[in-house]
């Protein structure tokens, strides 16, 4: 029998998707060590710089996986895009993660052939498809050797070549379009 890695995994999501997040811990618990920032974890009364630090240094830079959870509204979190960007950047405290997008069934593109760019996080959505893909999306599933084969796929990437695409300028806000979990496009 095969021994199955089990990966430090960092999941960026949007808290209205707190619900998944929960789900795809629990689901992968025997998997992977979740590196994720708790509730109260990190004090949002700091300057930004102080926030992405810690985010950057005391979570991520321990990872090896991270997993962008994709609802309706994700695109828009300056948290998410922080996150994304830190797990891409590799400095000698803080090693590249793989990245790996799953679309929850709340994202308006769940279950469809394609996917709307703009609905996507950009550093996700920007390392996306073509031959020199750094990351996958998919769509969630509750297969749990599926998930562990797609965080698998994600950790032997980590440290390809070319290296992902890291050059968008970090979010300053979060976007402020209106979106709820009921939005369709």
């Amino acid at each position: 029998m095969a021994v199955t890695r089990r990966h430090k995994v960092f999941v960026s999501f949007h808290s209205e998707d707190m619900d998944y997040k929960d789900k795809f811990v629990n689901m992968l618990g025997d998997r992977i060590v979740d590196r994720s920032v708790g509730d109260g974890d990190v004090d949002k009364n700091l300057n930004t710089a102080e926030i992405r630090r810690q985010i950057r240094d005391d979570f991520i830079a321990d990872a090896t996986v991270a997993v962008v959870l994709v609802g309706c509204c994700t695109w828009q979190r300056k948290y998410v895009d922080w996150e994304i960007g830190a797990s891409l950047t590799d400095t000698a405290k803080n090693h590249r993660c793989g990245l790996l997008g799953i679309l929850l069934p709340s994202h308006p593109d769940y279950g469809k052939k394609n996917y709307t760019q703009r609905l996507m996080p950009p550093r996700l959505a920007c390392n996306l498809g073509g031959d020199q893909s750094f990351a996958d999306l998919y769509g969630w599933t509750g297969d749990k050797v599926a998930l562990a084969g797609w965080l698998d796929r994600a950790f032997r990437r980590r440290n390809k070549d070319p290296p992902p695409d890291n050059r968008y300028v970090p979010f300053a806000k979060n976007r402020t379009t209106k979106c709820s979990k009921g939005w369709q496009s």
